[in-house]
């Protein structure tokens, strides 16, 4: 079993087992959890974050229906086996999903296409990309 730091937060808007979920699919994605890695039990984590077993296994559930872990009764969750082109998927899917969700915050808070544009603009050039 492997030792997974995750910080949780009780303040903003994200239920906690998203919290979770995204910070372990996060280390699925950058690889620093590997193919077939156990995951701590449900009721380890939940004992070490201090938070119910039923949230606990709601993140697990998740990242279950998306195809990242995989649980075997009596065994515990582990990290299912990624092809790199459905890895590829994965990230892209996330990149989208956040991506929207700061749409959606720009458009209630009034800003147009061109303001978001200059903000995204602005933080690609701050940012160093190794990959690009």
């Amino acid at each position: 079993m492997v030792s997974i730091d995750i910080i949780i937060t009780n303040s903003g808007e994200i239920p906690i087992y998203q919290q979770i979920a995204d910070q372990i699919k996060g280390a699925i994605l950058r690889g620093d959890l590997a193919s077939e890695q156990p995951l701590p039990s449900i009721r380890v984590l939940a004992k070490e974050l201090k938070i119910s077993v039923i949230t606990t296994k709601r993140a697990y559930e998740e990242l279950e229906r998306e195809g990242l872990i995989y649980t075997v009764r009596g065994k515990g969750s582990f990290v299912a086996a990624q092809g790199e082109h459905r890895l590829e998927e994965s990230k892209q899917r996330l990149a989208e999903e956040k991506l929207k969700e700061a749409i959606e915050m720009a458009k209630m808070m009034g800003l147009g296409r061109g303001e978001l544009r200059t903000i995204f603009e602005r933080l690609l050039e701050g940012e160093e990309w190794n990959r690009f």
